[in-house]
């Protein structure tokens, strides 16, 4: 009786906690766009412009894949989106020789 009446919003909650983390970061980076885009510029010393548009991309990727996953559009796509987006994190914020966090 219950999972016939969860069956059809099971595939959503299940999404969502897939994609939660991408969601709050996400939205953390739109409340926090200028400590973000300041930490951006102070470690790559790239200008403001250029941090904005780096913290612009993540917020968007982020955001949109979310959106993407959530609605069941282009979830491969999507998906890919959100890997890219990790793999750029990873290379921006210099957490690839981070063994703590990449063992987290």
């Amino acid at each position: 009786q219950f999972l016939r009446v969860t069956k059809q919003y099971l595939p959503h909650v299940a999404h969502l906690c897939l994609i939660s983390t991408f969601l709050e970061d996400g939205i953390r980076m739109w409340i926090q766009w200028s400590e973000q885009r300041d930490y951006i510029d102070g470690t790559w010393n790239c200008g403001y412009f250029l941090a904005s548009v780096f913290v612009f991309l993540n917020l968007f990727g982020q955001l949109s894949g979310c959106i993407l996953v959530l609605s069941r559009n282009f979830v491969q796509y999507a998906c890919f989106g959100l890997f890219g987006i990790i793999a750029l994190q990873t290379i921006a914020y210099s957490i690839l020789w981070d063994l703590k966090f990449l063992m987290r």
